[in-house]
């Protein structure tokens, strides 16, 4: 005798199924993702370059080469970082613009892996960004939206992206956590590996400049993961909330007047500064950073960005405490991008008199540095 079957009640609710499973953006993102990781395969390490001083002082001075990854900055690593994420995050879509507000590099980066994998960039930046940075981002097929006020560019950027249906990438907020701190070759691994072999290989202090923060963020996390002593240090340039933000514990501070080093100092803190990882901070005037930079130019035969400049000043006044506590030991600073792309700004007198930025008295400091080591 067969059971009867009980007719399932109506009032018992079924599963609910909503299935967005899409296979073409699933084929379309798995060819991004793959170009991307491909660029990152092909690409070499960046140089860590010694910079020549007196043996005697018994401290060493590295800095980490940015200026050679394909498109020539240090933003060329979170560019990459910051694809990657956004498209496995399922942001970036195929045909949908990517909108990035930037102060120039970050955004010729973000415009070559954009390119790269055939999605439109629209860079929202001030008018101030050099044109030598606007001429890169146009030729990798971005295209720039100025604004005349640089605190204008967060909201600016995000209305674009709404407007025209894309991403707004947003490297302010997502800078430190789209890089890998752990390792997986990021830049504070690179630097210890590099290292490795010299007579001092654990360095006493790496200075950072902040744009993102994301940078510093990478590197002191990455610095206490893997146990080191190393201090970092993070040098902030004229105009910039970062450094009195970090003194008085205060990230709301902001600042009226932007940044005249393109790339780093920023006129509010941005999400992605993590002032507690950090060690130590300098402000550094912007005469002494572009002085910096032309002492640079007649120690290795290049020339370099300002940001490298206020590194770079900071890095100095580092040795220059070694040395005057007898200290022996080893810092690392970084070159951020190349002087080309600054020729109209900071490698020029008129640029120079029309901003009021007075190089002169810190030259003369640094010509005595090299006599003494003593930076005063």
């Amino acid at each position: 005798m067969t059971a009867p079957t009980t007719a399932p009640s109506l009032d018992v609710p079924t599963a609910t199924d909503i299935n967005r499973y899409d296979p073409e953006f699933r084929g379309w993102l798995a060819e991004a993702v793959r170009k991307v990781t491909a660029d990152a395969n092909r690409s070499a390490d960046t140089h860590l370059l010694a910079v020549p001083l007196p043996p005697e002082w018994g401290v060493d001075l590295y800095l980490k080469d940015e200026s050679t990854h394909p498109t020539g900055s240090l933003k060329h690593r979170l560019a990459r970082s910051l694809f990657l994420y956004a498209l496995c995050n399922g942001w970036i879509r195929k045909g949908a613009p990517v909108v990035e507000a930037s102060s120039g590099s970050t955004a010729v980066s973000e415009a070559y892996f954009a390119r790269l994998i055939g999605v439109p960039f629209i860079a929202v930046m001030a008018r101030s960004t050099s044109r030598e940075k606007v001429k890169l981002i146009e030729f990798y097929g971005g295209t720039c939206h100025f604004v005349d006020n640089p605190s204008e560019v967060y909201d600016v950027a995000a209305a674009v992206a709404r407007q025209g249906g894309g991403h707004y990438m947003d490297q302010f907020t997502y800078a430190e956590r789209a890089t890998d701190w752990r390792g997986n070759n990021n830049i504070a691994e690179s630097i210890f590996e590099q290292l490795a072999h010299e007579r001092h290989p654990e360095p006493s202090w790496i200075v950072a400049t902040a744009g993102t923060g994301g940078t510093s963020a990478t590197l002191a996390r990455y610095v206490h993961y893997t146990n080191r002593a190393t201090g970092i240090c993070v040098a902030d340039p004229d105009n910039s909330a970062f450094f009195s933000g970090w003194r008085d514990n205060n990230c709301a501070v902001t600042t009226s007047t932007g940044s005249r080093i393109e790339g780093i100092g920023r006129q509010r803190v941005e999400p992605s500064f993590i002032p507690t990882a950090i060690d130590r901070m300098m402000h550094v005037p912007d005469g002494a950073a572009i002085a910096a930079i032309h002492l640079l130019s007649t120690l290795i035969g290049r020339k370099t960005g300002a940001s490298t400049g206020t590194g770079l000043w900071a890095a100095l006044c580092i040795v220059s405490d070694m040395v005057t506590h007898k200290q022996q030991g080893s810092v690392v600073a970084l070159i951020c991008d190349p002087g080309d792309r600054y020729l109209d700004k900071y490698y020029s007198s008129e640029w120079l008199s029309e901003q009021n930025i007075e190089v002169t008295p810190y030259a003369d400091r640094l010509r005595a540095f090299l006599d003494t080591g003593i930076l005063r």
